[in-house]
């Protein structure tokens, strides 16, 4: 298996990926059924199809298992993100939402993209983790959402996640091609995989219709500059209290000394619309938890001004 690979082996003798039993050999997980069927060669002379095991699906490692070798249910691959979505989906966008195949050099390069992803620990990682097979397979989920559904495609396994990427192409497809790219160029110089881990409630706070690695980036030079205790103080000076834009909530006025000092800090423009930059005072807005939450809660975001005139009536 070692010399051919995973896919071509399986391919040549008329198996599929297991899914119920892999045997572990030096760290590494191999289809007990494929091994068990060619290996049936060396003693009877004939590899053993598929379709002849007869004591059920566990007959090939109940085998394995008698003969010494370690069995156990394999990894299943982690859910898609985001960011992996956003990437695959720009792919399947250039491409005039026409499917592109595994053996497609471009799928063949994102897959290894995804590889590089920071966001799968190399522990739930299964063997054939974002491998060109499953990322040709998670295009055909994404079509199979489109309004379109280009060929009446049967319904795959396209989740939620899948649609809100589509829709956010749909509906603003030159943003997220951007994003994209800037993903790419950001894991192709390695600048992403230096980024610290965020913690997930400050992603959340200054999230972006692009992806979580971009507000990480985002974060990071912010919080080295400063900004936000920039803010603080320049807001302090002019008003004489952290007051909500939009509602004049005053964490320390309702709160006491726990609350002093404590505010969300919001991007007045979006980072999928003011893209690489570099951020200013002016960008900013202090805003109670409750009105940033609404101003996130729609696409496009609500404006301080917007959402000051909903509280209004």
């Amino acid at each position: 298996m070692r010399s051919t690979g995973t896919e071509e082996f399986l391919e040549t003798y008329g198996f599929r990926p297991a899914r119920k039993y892999v045997l572990v050999h030096d760290g590494k997980e191999y289809d007990s059924k494929a091994i068990a069927g060619v290996a049936h060669r060396y003693c009877h002379g004939r590899v053993l199809k598929s379709d002849e095991f007869s004591a059920g699906k566990a007959a090939a490692a109940g085998w394995l298992l008698k003969l010494g070798f370690e069995v156990r249910t394999p990894k299943r691959n982690p859910d898609w993100v985001w960011d992996e979505l956003v990437l695959a989906c720009a792919l399947l966008a250039s491409n005039g939402w026409a499917q592109i195949e595994a053996s497609d050099k471009r799928v063949v390069e994102l897959s290894r993209l995804l590889q590089k992803l920071p966001f799968h620990p190399e522990s739930t990682r299964g063997e054939t983790f974002r491998n060109a097979n499953g990322v040709a397979r998670k295009i055909v989920d994404i079509r199979t959402c489109h309004p379109d559904n280009f060929g009446k495609l049967a319904r795959t396994n396209g989740n939620k996640l899948d649609y809100e990427v589509l829709n956010a192409f749909l509906s603003a497809p030159a943003n997220m091609a951007a994003a994209a790219q800037r993903i790419r160029s950001g894991l192709r110089s390695g600048e992403f995989l230096r980024l610290p881990k965020a913690p997930l409630e400050e992603l959340e706070e200054y999230s972006a219709p692009e992806g979580r690695i971009l507000a990480r980036r985002h974060l990071y030079p912010e919080r080295n500059h400063s900004l936000r205790e920039r803010k603080l103080a320049e807001v302090l000076s002019e008003q004489g209290h952290l007051g909500c834009a939009v509602c004049d909530f005053d964490f320390e006025a309702k709160y006491g000394a726990h609350g002093a000092g404590y505010i969300e800090c919001h991007h007045v423009v979006p980072l999928h619309v003011a893209g690489e930059g570099e951020t200013t005072l002016s960008d900013l807005a202090l805003i109670y938890a409750n009105c940033h939450r609404m101003v996130h809660r729609s696409n496009p975001w609500l404006t301080i001004d917007q959402l000051r005139a909903l509280l209004a009536r």
